[in-house]
């Protein structure tokens, strides 16, 4: 056969591959998007509450109404508000953000400029850490109703989120200036503390916990959001307070038990806080803290159950963002919390990979610089570290981590004079720094 014809047949062969795959791709949309979706079982404490049997005698009525008719936008709308909730009380946001999204893109395919289903977009985006495509989603929502809060918190977020950082206060102000309740306080608040105005962020924070009712879950995690804000400041006895208080109000709510959990690491009280994480974990599927239990099977000496779990971290936060790659309805990037977990393994090169991946995509955002500076740390690249860090600080945040890193990469590069004036904006004594960091701290401090 001539070359010629070789090579013919070559274009012919990848052609009719690529129109298959093009074919399997559109015929598995198309089942995706006539697939229904119904609550998942819960596990645990959570199946015994009031509220999952309200969701699901919900669900199971919204779910007949849209069988019934298809095209029923308010239905497709509220069943696709149960999903994010549900996703936020269990931690399953594999399936739930998939099954909203198909109904809010339900709705999307009748109405392109329905405004609650482009706030429930760019809502989810967010949760995927999609943070750019979130905020274009949130910017038309905003055109379509200027007069409406929540849209003004999803600009917050995402323009914290991307390092916007002037953009995120100007979006705050008008958000509490529409609607001043538990979310729009809890964005003042975060604002607050990314410049450094602790005092202000406490106070803010406050009034988001005093408008909610209590017991709901959106009051109790600004209760823990509170409640950090405390140990931040060094204050574990009123963090230990508001933390059984939310107990009280939800109980065996998950991030009140990992609170716990941190204040008993803080007395290196091992045994009290690993049970603790271990009820959290088996309540919520959240990395962050199974990462927390990682740390306290290190310190309590079990590194073989560390290095295990860390592993299983990083597998799942592995397949959650190569779903974010190949389609925007399914997982999230996590690729900052890969960083950390390859650290904890001592994978500094796959550390390094994962957080410039996340710094290519948020290179203005200050904690995303703080993890590929601190990456470069404990790569021995000092020199390297020191513009990261210096973004980081940019805002002037007060986080004693982020000082303490900050001053060992002066110090290391050979400034010590800001490595010590760095440290001193934060105290060492304060347990929210972990005993490895606050150790090598504690050198500078000397100086």
């Amino acid at each position: 056969m001539k070359k010629k014809n070789i090579y013919l047949l070559s274009i012919i062969i990848f052609c009719v591959a690529v129109a298959g795959i093009i074919v399997k791709y559109n015929y598995k949309k198309a089942a995706d998007e006539k697939k229904g979706y119904v609550l998942l079982e819960r596990k645990g404490a959570l199946a015994n509450s009031n509220e999952w049997k309200l969701a699901k005698h919900s669900s199971d009525s919204l779910l007949a109404l849209i069988k019934d008719n298809p095209t029923d936008s308010k239905s497709q709308l509220r069943l696709a508000a149960l999903y994010i909730q549900e996703a936020r009380v269990t931690g399953d946001y594999a399936y739930y953000d998939v099954a909203a999204m198909k109904y809010i893109n339900d709705v999307l395919n009748l109405d392109s400029l329905n405004f609650n289903a482009l706030v429930f977009k760019s809502l989810i985006y967010m949760s995927q850490h999609h943070f750019a495509d979130g905020l274009v989603v949130a910017h038309k929502a905003q055109q379509i109703n200027p007069y409406n809060a929540y849209v003004y918190g999803l600009l917050v977020d995402g323009n914290v989120e991307m390092g916007s950082y002037d953009s995120a206060v100007m979006y705050a102000d008008k958000m509490v200036s529409v609607r001043p309740d538990l979310t729009s306080y809890s964005r003042v608040s975060y604002v607050r503390e990314i410049l450094g105005d602790y005092p202000g962020a406490i106070k803010a924070m406050q009034m988001a916990v005093d408008a909610g009712g209590p017991g709901d879950e959106h009051t109790e995690w600004t209760r823990y959001q509170l409640a950090n804000l405390y140990q931040k400041i060094g204050d574990y006895k009123k963090a230990d307070t508001l933390y059984h208080i939310s107990l009280s109000m939800r109980p065996n709510y998950a991030y009140a038990l990992s609170g716990l959990a941190q204040i008993a690491m803080a007395d290196k009280d091992y045994a009290n806080a690993i049970s603790l994480y271990e009820k959290a974990d088996s309540v919520v599927d959240d990395y962050s803290i199974k990462e927390e239990l990682v740390d306290a099977y290190q310190q309590s000496g079990q590194q073989a159950k560390a290095d295990k779990l860390s592993k299983e971290v990083i597998d799942e936060l592995n397949t959650n963002s190569q779903a974010a790659v190949a389609n925007q309805n399914l997982g999230h990037y996590a690729d900052r919390e890969l960083a950390y977990a390859y650290l904890k393994l001592k994978d500094n090169d796959k550390a390094l990979e994962h957080a410039l991946m996340e710094y290519n995509r948020r290179p203005n955002n200050i904690d995303v610089n703080e993890t590929v500076a601190w990456v470069y740390y404990n790569k021995g690249d000092y020199a390297k570290a020191v513009p990261y860090i210096n973004v980081a600080l940019r805002t002037h945040s007060k986080n004693p981590v982020l000082l303490s890193r900050a001053a060992l990469i002066y110090y290391k590069s050979g400034n010590e004079q800001l490595a010590k004036t760095t440290i001193e904006q934060t105290s060492l004594q304060n347990p929210y720094i972990d005993p490895e960091l606050r150790t090598e701290a504690q050198t500078i401090a000397k100086l």
